[in-house]
């Protein structure tokens, strides 16, 4: 079975999705997805009218996501990962697997991730437009920094949270000069 859970937040309401084991999206209310996720009549909807509402060990992945968030939105380095499973085309996951390496407060170009999928040995050449395909479809925002990937002139490029969102997560994280 798949839940989906709403976090508010300083960037607006956030659709977190999982089963009972993994963290699979999470997507910002300013992207496309998250409407047709809401609306997903097969993803059943946690609301909790309290605490005791909870059951811990059923919905531990989202109690773990919640924490990550409220660390996150805290101004803080969260310093751990709820388990997440990737969906996705294999060079997808691995631009993905390079995101989750960008450091909190810190910043990427995309010729920078496209860099490190080089160094793999996987891939004899990589586009900045098939890397930025990749980052613009990355299904756990947040989580999986795909807003500290910038231009290589140091511009703020496409967001699918839309750009204001980017500069501020930037700038919650430090990086307010971009």
């Amino acid at each position: 079975m798949l839940y989906k859970k709403i976090y508010k937040s300083l960037v607006g309401e956030i659709l977190i999705i999982c089963d009972q084991e993994n963290l699979l999206g999470l997507y910002l209310e300013s992207q496309k997805e998250f409407e047709d996720k809401l609306k997903d009549e097969e993803i059943k909807l946690i609301e909790l009218k309290s605490s005791y509402d909870f059951d811990e060990e059923k919905f531990k992945i989202l109690r773990l996501t919640e924490n990550w968030l409220d660390k996150y939105f805290a101004g803080k380095d969260p310093g751990f990962l709820p388990p997440i499973k990737l969906s996705g085309s294999e060079f997808r996951k691995d631009v993905w697997e390079i995101l989750l390496k960008i450091p909190y407060g810190k910043t990427w170009t995309y010729k920078e991730v496209g860099e490190e999928l080089l160094k793999s040995g996987k891939y004899k050449r990589v586009s900045n437009q098939a890397v930025g395909g990749a980052v613009g479809h990355n299904p756990i925002s947040l989580i999986i920094p795909c807003h500290r990937v910038i231009g290589s002139d140091g511009s703020l490029r496409g967001y699918a949270g839309g750009l204001d969102v980017k500069r501020k997560l930037l700038e919650l994280e430090g990086d307010g000069e971009k």
